[in-house]
């Protein structure tokens, strides 16, 4: 049982750390709609997410400067918020992409030393 513990925790945090990355990377080609954004990434699998985690982060994301909101009609409703990439998102993005990179490699190098 303590093993699954620390398994789920270990997983928990791999996530969170993963889901800037991934949100910025959804929004690298294209503006989106906060829903668009959380069916792209309940797609990949092992990040478990949900508008409640989503939104915070997306609303964090406009307070650094690396997204920005327009509201746009829909025809299904009220208007909706798109989230687009600022120039500086895409300078964040890039550094993390890099370092994302370096980190997998060095981590399956370890691995295959095992």
């Amino acid at each position: 049982m303590e093993k699954e513990f620390f398994f789920d925790n270990w997983a928990t945090q791999l996530r969170k750390g993963l889901l800037e990355l991934s949100i910025l990377n959804a929004l690298r080609t294209r503006d989106l709609y906060g829903w668009d954004i959380v069916r792209l990434l309940r797609d990949v699998e092992g990040l478990v997410i949900s508008e409640g985690t989503i939104y915070p982060l997306l609303s964090r994301l406009k307070q650094e400067g690396l997204v920005s909101t327009t509201l746009q009609e829909s025809s299904e409703g009220p208007a909706r918020k798109y989230y687009t990439l600022t120039a500086r998102g895409v300078k964040q993005l890039a550094k993390m992409n890099e370092y994302w990179r370096k980190v997998q490699m060095g981590v399956a190098g370890l691995a295959k030393e095992q």
